[in-house]
């Protein structure tokens, strides 16, 4: 691929640009929004002017509601040779593009399950897919050579191609990150009332809980409005365990401290939260192989400038994997913890390390 054409840089568009960027892949940049283009060029990530010919592959970077018109107007423009899209739900767009009666045979749909919970070009990252799940739907119609451009795409920017029908993609994400994120939202609103002496004892979990929340409330609504049957299916889900969760509560607030130990309810609560056990060890570990449990090494930062690299690389003296880093402020004071996710057997020697190199490591 020589050429290509990103149309709509927001925070995906711009992601995208940028890696084709890197890897030498001449990127056009259209928007609406002129000065999100111009915003995105100046990062990097290609030219705000229109190709003089048609690119080898146009990525429209669009709501799912917006990419059936999208795709009618630059295929009648002659923008590119090959079409696909990013929209993260699949079979409503699907639809709406054969319905326009669009040229199938250029188009394969897409949806790179990477993202972030900022939106803008600002937000875009060019190694934002990187070993990720890049899901294709590719039709009966689709030529041989438009899907061959399409995964050139997904290896360009590192991501890792999963062919789908519409319907079986619209499910599976329903499950791993529509309903997800409405949850988060759901329990990030109880915080809008809450005392401020409540709000100020949060913790990672909470952040954890609710960080994606903090996503675009009006695009956030046009996926969760285009795939509706199959969020409903596993919020009806939820819901009917939240009530199980809540009669077991009940049951244990009308007793004692000490028959609660014993109660039925006890066990049923038990009972659902393995449930929640179960299904977490089966969210993919690292480059998606087996989920693995890391032992977690905390050490208290002062709130300076360059003390976690200083933390980072004192660890590595180690020897040390660090798989995974979490930071926690203090609410006040001047202090921090980063808390260093490593593989089981490697914790004690990392933390032996850090405490001889001066480091405060919390038990």
């Amino acid at each position: 691929m020589r050429t290509a054409a990103v149309v709509g840089t927001g925070m995906i568009g711009t992601s995208v640009a940028l890696a084709l960027t890197e890897r030498g892949v001449t990127t056009h940049l259209i928007d609406r929004d002129h000065a999100a283009a111009r915003t995105a060029a100046e990062l990097g990530a290609g030219t705000a002017e229109l190709p003089g010919s048609p690119v080898d592959l146009a990525v429209l970077a669009v709501p799912p509601a917006s990419v059936a018109a999208v795709l009618e107007q630059h295929q009648r423009s002659g923008l590119a040779r090959t079409y696909t899209d990013v929209a993260s739900v699949k079979r409503p767009p699907q639809a709406d593009v054969e319905a326009r009666g669009c040229d199938l045979a250029s188009f394969v749909g897409g949806h790179p399950l990477a993202g972030r919970e900022r939106s803008g070009p600002l937000a875009g990252r060019a190694d934002l897919f990187g070993g990720r799940p890049w899901v294709l739907t590719p039709g009966r119609a689709t030529r041989r050579a438009a899907m061959a451009r399409v995964l050139e795409l997904v290896r360009l920017c590192g991501g890792v191609p999963v062919v789908l029908s519409p319907d079986d993609h619209d499910e599976a994400v329903a499950l791993v990150s529509h309903a997800p994120h409405l949850l988060s939202s759901l329990m990030a609103a109880r915080l809008r009332g809450s005392p401020y002496s409540s709000v100020r004892l949060a913790g990672q979990g909470l952040r954890d809980v609710t960080r994606i929340a903090a996503g675009d409330a009006a695009l956030w609504t046009d996926i969760l409005a285009s795939n509706a049957p199959a969020v409903a299916q596993v919020l009806g889900d939820v819901a009917d365990d939240l009530a199980e969760v809540l009669t077991a509560l009940r049951g244990l607030a009308s007793v004692d401290a000490v028959t609660a130990r014993t109660h039925p309810a006890a066990a049923h609560l038990t009972a659902l939260l393995a449930r929640g056990n179960e299904g977490h060890a089966r969210i993919p570990g690292k480059h998606g192989g087996e989920s693995v449990t890391y032992s977690s090494v905390r050490v208290v930062l002062r709130d300076r400038a360059g003390e976690l690299a200083r933390v980072l690389t004192d660890a590595s003296g180690t020897g040390a994997n660090i798989e995974d880093i979490r930071l926690d402020h203090a609410t006040d004071g001047d202090t921090g913890l980063v808390e260093l996710l490593v593989a089981g057997e490697s914790a004690d020697a990392l933390a032996a390390g850090l405490r001889r190199r001066g480091w405060p490591v919390h038990e």
